[in-house]
């Protein structure tokens, strides 16, 4: 039921998800509004609410109607907690305004795209390019790769690691547009999202890897390995610029759309292997 869910899923996602309003990042801002004191254990507790509530309704809905609820609860987390409708809009919005060389525009644009992790201050124009296509690369991992891991790693409970997951993307997106960065840094978002993406940056490494420069990547990836302290961002990134090194980042227009098909590239070996896995697994 995992991988029928996530075809479907990632299929309604590329062709109907335009815009916020079917993200559970959406649908949590009313909730995050409420939270005037930031700290470590109320970001647990909220966690911890959050796929509690979940598992309730995994529970409650097995075995009703031939599990047809539960395909259908499984499909509408995906389709809340996979895919960044509303980013994809920002991004065809900084594409638009930098054909037209409209650079108030598509530098709006860019922070809003750079909003996580920001652009350097009095960069060249190769280091701003360069740093949104690491954007445009974590988005990808952020809102796509990362959440197909968890929803496939938690085999029955996929729901729910998906849900804590994105629970939890929600709420750093949030504090990072709305709030100060020592609000943010009080709130511990950050040190719980190291710890969690650790192992699915690591996993999807090694496709950047493979698809760049192996001779190069490959020993970074193996370093990153006993890498603790490396933000995963930078560990990530640093692995997919190996594959994007040989392209030019002189324009505003074509650099970060050869970033978002170097994306969308691991994105589909990373659902190629989750289906061969799934398939190899029925059958044995």
């Amino acid at each position: 039921m995992t991988l029928f869910c996530l075809l479907l899923v990632s299929g309604w996602e590329r062709l109907f998800k335009m815009g916020e309003h079917w993200q559970l990042d959406h649908l949590l801002t009313p909730l995050f509004r409420k939270q005037h004191r930031f700290s470590l254990p109320r970001t647990l507790l909220m966690f911890l609410a959050a796929i509690g509530v979940t598992a309730v309704c995994v529970l409650a809905l097995k075995g009703w109607f031939y599990g047809v609820l539960q395909l259908l609860f499984w499909t509408a987390v995906g389709l809340l907690c996979i895919g960044a409708g509303s980013v994809r809009l920002h991004y065809h919005a900084y594409l638009k305004a930098a054909s037209r060389n409209d650079t108030d525009a598509h530098n709006a644009m860019a922070e809003e795209l750079t909003l996580i992790h920001g652009l350097p201050v009095n960069c060249s124009e190769r280091e701003y390019l360069s740093e949104l296509q690491n954007a445009l690369l974590w988005i990808n991992y952020r809102f796509y790769l990362a959440p197909i891991l968890w929803f496939v790693a938690g085999g029955t409970w996929g729901p729910v690691l998906l849900v804590g997951y994105a629970f939890l993307r929600a709420w750093q997106t949030w504090l990072a547009r709305h709030r100060s960065p020592l609000e943010r840094a009080q709130a511990g978002i950050d040190r719980v999202l190291h710890v969690i993406d650790w192992l699915p940056v690591r996993l999807v490494g090694v496709a950047y890897a493979l698809l760049g420069h192996g001779e190069r990547a490959l020993p970074a990836w193996f370093a990153s390995l006993t890498d603790r302290r490396t933000s995963q961002y930078q560990v990530l990134t640093r692995l997919a610029q190996y594959s994007l090194a040989r392209d030019p980042h002189t324009d505003r227009v074509e650099t970060p759309r050869v970033a978002v098909a170097l994306a969308k590239k691991v994105s589909l070996v990373i659902v190629v292997v989750v289906a061969l896995l799934t398939i190899y697994g029925t059958l044995i």
